[in-house]
């Protein structure tokens, strides 16, 4: 499954987001016990990462196919099954924009927890996920709001104020945490309004280290924001982006251990059930 060429490849290869997937695993896992995967299911997950969904999603008994644009990601993934031993579960390169090599009504399930949000033409993404569900499967997203004080979405936003401008036709990804821009997507691509839920939940960081620590690692491995200190860097701004942040990072910390770091990051859970 080859990758159409784009910028989001770049920023999602230019770090080493396992590095941040490790303080997802149990919310990972937590998420994929409450939308209700089972035995047999056959699953795609779209902008998989190593497999922070994927993975409990076969550890659950479902034939997972992973797909991601960053060719470093899909590498760790299907590291991460073989060491699991884990058959019924595969990696491969691809872009959200077009899943030309899966056939139509091929899963019962698609996925896509922060992974397609970022995909560019998000009209032909949800178009996408759509045609490879079988009717009467499910699509389950997790996105990013924009406008949420939790952290995701406020990393994202500071990193922005510090980044140049887009280019033009950019279409944000946080648009996907809207409710009518992802009403209208599902809705253009054949899907009753009726049958698309939406409701709040969240992701818990846990990393065991202060949370200057984690803002380190993020730093060093997370592709938004390490392009945005790049920029910061050129505008001799970049200890004004490490303070923003740094505030960010110790007021969202609610472990109470100066060792310890827990930080709750609120996003739109997303499922649209295929007639």
């Amino acid at each position: 499954m080859n990758a159409l060429p784009n910028a989001n490849q770049a920023l999602w290869e230019k770090g080493d987001f396992t590095r941040i997937a490790d303080y997802m695993r149990d919310s990972g896992e937590a998420l994929v016990r409450a939308i209700g995967v089972l035995p047999g299911f056959s699953v795609l997950d779209l902008g998989c990462g190593d497999g922070t969904t994927a993975i409990p999603a076969a550890q659950m008994g479902a034939n997972v196919l992973g797909v991601d644009i960053a060719r470093n990601l899909v590498a760790a993934g299907n590291s991460r099954a073989a060491s699991l031993g884990l058959r019924h579960c595969r990696f491969e390169q691809g872009d959200a924009r077009n899943l030309s090599a899966i056939g139509d009504d091929s899963f019962d399930l698609v996925i896509s927890i922060f992974g397609a949000m970022f995909a560019p033409d998000p009209v032909s993404v949800a178009q996408e996920m759509v045609r490879v569900t079988r009717p009467g499967g499910r699509i389950v997203m997790g996105n990013w709001i924009p406008g949420d004080p939790t952290l995701i979405a406020q990393i994202l936003k500071i990193s922005a104020a510090f980044s140049p401008p887009p280019p033009a036709g950019f279409v944000s990804p946080m648009s996907w945490g809207d409710v009518d821009e992802v009403r209208a997507r599902f809705t253009a691509a054949g899907i009753p309004a009726r049958n698309i839920a939406f409701q709040k939940d969240a992701y818990v960081f846990k990393h065991r280290g202060s949370p200057r620590d984690f803002l380190a690692t993020m730093r060093s491995y997370y592709g938004p924001m390490m392009n945005a200190f790049a920029a910061a860097e050129t505008s001799g701004k970049a200890d004004e982006l490490q303070g923003a942040l740094e505030t960010l990072f110790d007021s969202q910390n609610v472990s109470g251990q100066a060792d310890e770091t827990l930080i709750r990051a609120n996003f739109l859970r997303v499922t649209v059930s295929v007639p």
